[in-house]
């Protein structure tokens, strides 16, 4: 194992966390009297603190976003790709922050916590939250660094919509939004794909009414199958060709139900690590976060009204080959955002690899990337690290 960290990554980065006293009123009419979010920081955070960018994770992201826990744990953060120096978000200028969202499950507050009333994790009784909340408590993070306001807020998917919410409840407190394979709210199927995941998990045996931690038994099944049906919807029909065709596993067909074909093994594969690092009852939280994200339902169902008081400018990207959150629904942002002579900068990649992409080295994506944060950094009102 070589015992030095690639010279582009943030290198070692340690999480941190914050416990917050104050009560955090929640969409859904619950209030959280307590709470813990934990994050990771990236590069310095300058005199006037104003080079701070926030990164917005999706369905099954998490705070570490950059560089590696250990030297022995190899395995570096889910946008390693974009976030380092010299990178597209460049750590030698930008003071990056990126937080678990409530109700996950990698270290900040959510249904395998302890619920102070009874003693016992959450489960199911931890409240539904909403892109709102997430914000909320974003917001409530950033006063805690000092940061009045965010050089750049970025996400892809799920992570696109959060950045997306800040312009519209937090208008003035960030210069710049990224929004990457993002849409403004979710379709029909969308939504359909969501609700046969959970009840994949649901209909577990070992789910137990979400109880299942009680029982000390995870579904298993339930998970497997919902990340299954998941990581279908992330790619492509032209990346799963490439990859995996109708290529047999061992050679030749078993006439039986058992694995057949690779694109069967690769799909049980990642089901299989997938239950051993995430929880259920947090899948289905942010599945239903995802269902209700809807910012125009509050204007009269115009999202031109709804991005109205929008003051950063825009930069919003979307991959041709991505049938989840299609172009289409980028542009409807676009349109939006120009009803309101917004500053808006788009561009629709040529990408094979489905909704995945934005997780992915593509050139011209991270060209486009890093020419609009150049632009960010040459804007910022002090450069001097502190």
């Amino acid at each position: 194992m070589p015992d030095t960290l690639p010279a582009d990554s943030v290198g070692l980065v340690t999480p941190q966390k914050h416990a917050f006293d104050a009560p955090l009123e929640l969409d859904c009419g619950r209030t959280l009297p307590a709470y813990e979010l934990v994050y990771e920081t990236y590069g310095k955070l300058n005199a006037d603190a104003s080079n701070a960018v926030l990164i917005c994770h999706a369905l099954s992201g998490d705070h570490h976003a950059a560089g590696y826990h250990s030297m022995e744990d190899r395995k570096p953060g889910w946008w390693e790709t974009c976030i380092g120096p010299g990178k597209p978000i460049d750590t030698d200028r930008f003071f990056v922050v990126s937080s678990n969202n409530l109700g996950g499950c990698r270290g900040s507050t959510g249904p395998m916590s302890i619920n102070p009333d009874k003693g016992k994790p959450y489960g199911p009784d931890f409240p539904i939250v909403t892109v709102r909340d997430w914000v909320r408590s974003q917001a409530r993070l950033a006063d805690v660094l000092g940061i009045q306001q965010w050089a750049a807020i970025v996400g892809g998917s799920l992570g696109g919509m959060q950045a997306m919410q800040w312009t519209i409840d937090f208008p003035e407190r960030l210069r710049h939004a990224l929004l990457i394979a993002a849409a403004p709210k979710l379709s029909a199927q969308n939504i359909g794909f969501n609700e046969v995941a959970r009840q994949a998990i649901m209909s577990d045996p070992d789910f137990h009414e979400g109880h299942y931690y009680e029982h000390k038994v995870i579904p298993r099944r339930g998970l497997m199958l919902a990340r299954m049906l998941g990581h279908i919807t992330y790619l492509s029909d032209e990346s799963m060709r490439a990859k995996f065709g109708r290529e047999l596993r061992e050679g030749k067909l078993k006439f039986g139900f058992d694995v057949d074909f690779q694109v069967e093994s690769y799909l049980r594969y990642q089901g299989q690590v997938f239950v051993e690092k995430f929880d259920a009852n947090t899948y289905l939280l942010m599945t239903k976060a995802l269902d209700y994200f809807d910012p125009a339902a509050d204007y009269n169902d115009s999202l031109s009204h709804a991005l109205a008081s929008a003051q950063a400018e825009f930069l919003v990207l979307s991959f041709t080959s991505d049938w989840r959150f299609a172009p289409a629904r980028s542009r409807e942002i676009v349109k939006a955002l120009l009803d309101n002579r917004k500053k808006v900068t788009y561009a629709e990649i040529e990408a094979h690899h489905g909704h995945d992409a934005f997780l992915m080295p593509i050139k011209d994506y991270l060209d486009v990337f890093h020419s609009y944060m150049a632009r960010v950094a040459t804007r910022l009102h002090d450069n001097t690290a502190s």
